[in-house]
């Protein structure tokens, strides 16, 4: 934890997210950043290590808790209950014939050549999945009407055999909802315990397998959900909190517990989440819109593309993948998320030499329990963490402030038996493969990304967040040929100031299909109306009035004979005419695929979709004082190292402005390998709360704060900017040094068998 105490009474706004490892909390009050904190994640207990980690923060900065009046909270919680299966047992009633819709799936294989491949297992075994005799037609005509004496008496079944949920999801129930509403009424009577989840309510779209999957996984998790958010609620209570939390939603908005409750899988993303919406806060007061969103914790790496200010979104997401990068091999989820690539490969994810001699990393992961070997927690096997300890690229002694030293003997021990000794090279050079592994691994990944979707990243600044990613970031943007990277202030703990800068929104859809023609305008404006409708009512229930909700409109449209869609948006204001339509789906089609639209061809429109969102909190995301003198009092009782030398004067890496004075901003120098070719050097170490405005340097250099390290490659130029951001600009030749895969001389590669792990290739 860090920061200083303060004495304004103005009110508190927290932003806490639960991560794998690590779980961090940021405080803030009008004027921006006054205590962060980041504990180790306590999985038996996630509310109750909530609850007593941000008492720890508030009290060592003795912060009142009643003056806490807005506080969101993230969490992997349920993703991590669909993974581990732990939800609710819970049973299937569909129509009849149609039981075994969620175990065919598509009837697709991701992998064609794989003789033993694992296909996505239903949240349902079969023999809890129910066909009820009833027919609604495309049209919402009703062939067969509902057996209800059948219904009931499968439903007494169910509950005998203690089924505690039960997903409703008939044919067409998207059209015509009216029998599964009926159902609804019929469970409730029969088994008034028994928690009851629609498609019709949960994702009202076509397509039955995603439609029936989503619904399961929704009432499936919905107990765990409800559970832990009464228990963290009433601990918030408990140590003084008045005001209830708002939960982050995995579209990037935030709402009240009552409908994160009701609709639980939409917050299947929420924590990654934070690290895009920082990542928008701080590019828009540097003035870059387009940025590639960087965020590397102690178990994953996420990446985003940021486009005018706004991530990209998409509207499935695909839970437990038995293969990282294969579509098709998770369970599929329909629910508004931010469209980021999230791989294994974080401060936790651990090395090993492979049959063929190369060093893999990830996708597994130490977390926290046991957590790298330098933890000194009974870990054994060698992670990212204990290779840049071992390279210098983090002090041992300041790690987390001071309040976690490392054990860079045990790292160094571990990495030569495990990594050096089985390729014959240095501890250095296995550190080294280790680190510009992990960083190549990461670069893949987000050029893969932005080719599926029709961008360049080459071109895009990167903005690095999270515990490892101002360290890794470097690395990954040199990799892509980016210009530039972003640091903010508090990289560590970034999701949670996202959370902070996120406004109130929800976003709901229903298919209506049509054909793009003359006369459309009436369906569409009907379509939107309703839907206009529902998401204020939802915005009502998290408290922001309807004069402050703001709607946007778009549909999902393809050509007529196309099985997939786009995601278009409308201009604000426009009528929804077939001009309109057709207009800005071919611009959108264009984007993304190139000069291939064909004409004369008919346009359909499949989903008619609405965001609504409150106002934007105005909140500075900063250490109050950006000129270096009070930032430099928040962190002047963070230790400085032993025999911490003067700055020098001549060599790269001189601090403009900077001189002897303890309290400035050198706090010493500390030996860094940067590379087969460069060796180690001497590298000047800053600390990051005492730079002020305007403060410039060359790399190779570091910079400190208690939640993560900044490196500056060789060459680069660095300097702090009015928000405090720290903007690192690569020199022309840049590409060939730092902690990129580039830099790494072929002798070296061969010699440390640098390759992507094959979950990840």
């Amino acid at each position: 934890m860090q920061n200083r105490e303060t004495t304004d009474v103005s009110p508190l706004r927290v932003g806490v997210d639960i991560g794998g490892t690590f779980t961090d909390i940021s405080v803030l009050d009008a004027s921006g950043i006054v205590a962060i904190g980041k504990v180790l994640t306590t999985h038996g207990n996630p509310a109750d290590g909530v609850v007593s980690s941000l008492a720890q923060v508030l009290a060592a900065h003795s912060l009142d808790p009643a003056r806490v009046e807005w506080l969101v909270h993230g969490t992997t919680l349920v993703t991590n209950a669909l993974i581990e299966r732990r939800g609710a047992r819970t049973a299937l009633l569909t129509t009849e014939g149609f039981r075994d819709v969620v175990e065919m799936g598509r009837e697709h294989r991701y992998d064609l050549y794989d003789l033993d491949i694992e296909m996505p297992v239903p949240l349902v075994p079969r023999n809890l999945r129910i066909g009820v005799p009833e027919r609604t037609l495309a049209s919402g005509a009703v062939a067969v009407p509902l057996d209800e004496d059948f219904l009931v008496r499968a439903v007494q079944e169910l509950a005998a055999a203690g089924v505690e949920a039960v997903a409703i999801c008939f044919l067409h129930s998207h059209v015509n909802p009216e029998h599964e509403q009926r159902a609804r009424r019929l469970v409730e009577e029969t088994a008034p315990g028994m928690r009851v989840a629609l498609s019709s309510d949960i994702n009202p779209e076509v397509r039955e397998y995603e439609r029936f999957s989503t619904t399961l996984a929704n009432v499936y998790v919905q107990g765990v959900v409800e559970d832990y958010l009464a228990e963290l609620a009433a601990g918030l209570t408990r140590i003084g909190v008045q005001d209830a939390p708002m939960i982050m939603l995995s579209n990037g908005g935030v709402t009240a517990i009552e409908v994160a409750q009701r609709f639980p899988i939409r917050m299947l993303e929420s924590g990654p989440a934070g690290g895009a919406l920082g990542a928008i806060a701080f590019g828009r007061e540097a003035g870059d819109a387009d940025l590639l969103a960087f965020d590397m914790g102690g178990t994953t790496a996420k990446l985003c593309m940021i486009e005018d200010g706004r991530p990209l979104l998409a509207h499935t997401f695909e839970v437990g993948r038995s293969h990282k990068l294969k579509p098709g091999s998770g369970l599929p989820v329909r629910a508004p998320v931010i469209d980021m690539i999230e791989i294994g490969a974080g401060g936790g994810s651990i090395a090993r030499v492979n049959s063929l001699g190369l060093i893999t990393v990830g996708p597994d992961s130490a977390g926290s329990e046991p957590g790298p070997v330098c933890y000194g927690q009974g870990g054994t096997q060698v992670t990212v963490t204990d290779a840049d300890l071992v390279l210098g690229l983090l002090d041992p002694a300041s790690f987390l402030g001071g309040r976690m030293p490392l054990d860079r003997e045990a790292a160094v021990s571990a990495v030569r038996t495990q990594i050096a000794e089985p390729l014959g090279v240095s501890v250095d050079e296995a550190a080294w493969g280790i680190h510009a592994t992990v960083n190549a691994n990461m670069a893949d990944a987000a050029r893969v990304h932005a080719i599926e979707r029709g961008r360049e990243v080459d071109r895009l600044p990167v903005f690095v967040s999270g515990g490892n990613g101002p360290l890794h970031g470097p690395g990954v943007a040199q990799a892509l040929g980016s210009p530039s990277f972003l640091a903010p202030p508090a990289a560590g703990v970034l999701s949670t100031l996202g959370f902070l800068s996120a406004p109130p929104s929800i976003d709901v859809v229903r298919s209506r299909f049509a054909v793009v023609r003359p006369g459309i305008e009436t369906t569409a404006e009907a379509a939107f109306r309703e839907l206009e409708d529902e998401a204020r009512a939802l915005l009502l229930a998290s408290g922001v009035p309807g004069a402050q909700v703001h709607c946007e409109r778009s549909a999902d449209m393809r050509f007529a004979g196309q099985g997939a869609e786009v995601e278009v948006p409308l201009a604000e204001g426009a009528d929804p005419t077939a001009e309109v339509l057709e207009e800005a789906f071919r611009r959108v089609y264009t984007q993304r695929f190139g000069e291939v639209a064909p004409h004369g061809v008919g346009i359909e429109v499949l989903n008619w979709r609405v965001r609504a969102s409150g106002p934007e909190p105005d909140q500075p995301l900063r250490f109050e004082g950006a000129n270096g003198d009070e930032a430099g009092q928040a962190a002047a009782s963070a230790p400085v190292p032993a025999g911490a030398a003067e700055p020098a004067t001549t060599e790269a890496g001189t601090p403009t402005g900077a001189g002897p004075d303890a309290s400035g901003p050198l706090i010493g120098h500390r030996s860094v390998c940067l590379g087969p070719e460069a060796g180690r050097r001497e590298v000047p170490v800053y600390a990051r709360l005492r730079l002020p405005e305007g403060f410039e340097t060359q790399g190779p250099a570091l910079i400190e704060e208690t939640e993560s390290t900044l490196f500056v490659p060789p060459g680069a130029h660095c300097r702090m900017g009015a928000d405090q951001t720290v903007r690192v600009t690569f020199a022309a030749a840049a590409g060939t040094a730092g902690t990129g895969t580039a830099g790494t001389d072929t002798a070296a590669t061969a010699a440390a068998g640098t390759s992507t792990a094959e979950e990840e290739a």
